[in-house]
């Protein structure tokens, strides 16, 4: 027996994450749908077959949640801050658990990369500095440029912690294993971080140490709901997603990931390279973030099955977060274990829409019937 399993790749092996017992370490990444229900941005039964049908993976980390209508930028993607919304969410966990699965909630808030027609009032998209991205969002009547932001003032930071705090509140109610935390991607709290979007002159801007703190603050505050050991965060130290940039990501992203291990949280989820494109865009130094964090090392961004199974005999990653190839391939993990064929995504059915390229993608299973 022990030769035999010793030939299994660690890939495929439980593991711990925190608190959180995973059967493996193919997590699926969060993956933008547009399918919430339509009115109220709650997820429906359409929502839960998907996720259901995934609870193969390791870890399901769920597609972005906003934490508040201001922090949405996209139309159809589901919130946690309705009761409604946190209904349709215990649902989605329910279905995952009964299959075997662990489900955390990834919590967004877009900041600038938002339109008018999105937000409470009609009004303009918030941001750490009134800096306009270079950019399109997606809104009922298709793709469109996101609408120019406002700053931040420093009284209203509170606000937007406390909005963390709540849909932190609310995926706990929904039953949720735990939240990672989105500050990746260019949305509000990269915005934060990285001095492209960030020219602000208050105790939030300037320097590393200003930067990170708004970032730290949520994880502070939302550790407090869930504890520490069931609590990530997204990172992209690099990429150029949504307009984002830094004149110097390496000390930027080595300070915040120490604190984030002094925080002693369970996760950090890296996208290594530009977030769907090249991992080599820039020079950096992700080793230097695994040996600077004693939690749990995600790695994401291009990786396939023999880079995945590296990445992890190695030791340079304890798990790989997969997004696109979970798109098409319901049971991946299966797939990745047996080095069977894998389904191509179809990326025009890829956002908004009904069942079609969302649920309909076959299994192994499915076909050998």
């Amino acid at each position: 027996m022990s030769s035999s399993s010793e030939s299994v790749p660690a890939l495929f092996t439980p593991f711990q994450i925190g608190d959180i017992a995973v059967s493996n370490r193919v997590f699926m990444a969060p993956l933008t749908r547009n399918r919430a229900t339509h009115g109220n941005d709650a997820p429906n039964a359409l929502n839960v077959e998907y996720y259901r049908q995934r609870a193969g993976a390791g870890l399901i980390i769920t597609e972005a949640t906003q934490i508040s209508q201001q922090g949405q930028g996209y139309v159809w993607t589901p919130g946690m801050y309705t009761a409604e919304q946190v209904k349709g969410w215990k649902v989605v966990t329910d279905a995952v658990h009964q299959a075997g699965g662990k489900i955390v909630a990834q919590l967004w808030h877009v900041g600038r990369i938002s339109h008018v027609s999105l937000q409470p009032g009609g009004q303009a998209p918030v941001a750490p500095s009134a800096i306009p991205a270079k950019g399109k969002t997606y809104i009922e009547s298709g793709f469109a440029d996101v609408s120019p932001p406002r700053a931040l003032r420093l009284d209203e930071l509170p606000g937007i912690v406390a909005d963390y705090v709540k849909a932190a509140e609310n995926a706990k109610a929904a039953g949720f294993d735990g939240i990672e935390i989105h500050a990746a991607n260019g949305y509000l709290l990269d915005q934060f971080l990285r001095d492209g979007t960030n020219t602000r002159e208050d105790a939030y801007g300037g320097s590393i140490e200003n930067r990170v703190r708004l970032t730290l603050e949520v994880v502070d505050a939302v550790t407090k709901v869930f504890g520490k050991g069931r609590v990530g965060i997204r990172i992209s130290p690099v990429t150029p997603a949504n307009d984002a940039s830094d004149s110097n990501p390496q000390p930027l992203f080595n300070h915040l990931v120490a604190k984030l291990d002094e925080a002693g949280i369970a996760f950090i989820h890296v996208v290594e390279g530009a977030t769907g494109g090249p991992r080599d865009i820039l020079p950096f130094d992700y080793d230097a973030l695994r040996k600077a964090f004693k939690g749990a090392y995600i790695a994401n961004n291009g990786y396939d099955r023999a880079m995945a199974i590296d990445a992890v005999a190695s030791g340079r990653a304890d798990a790989v977060a997969f997004g696109k190839l979970f798109i098409a391939n319901p049971d991946l993990v299966e797939r990745l274990r047996a080095d069977a064929a894998l389904n191509a995504p179809e990326p025009s059915l890829f956002y908004g829409g009904d069942g079609k390229g969302y649920t309909d993608y076959p299994a192994l299973a499915d076909e050998a019937a």
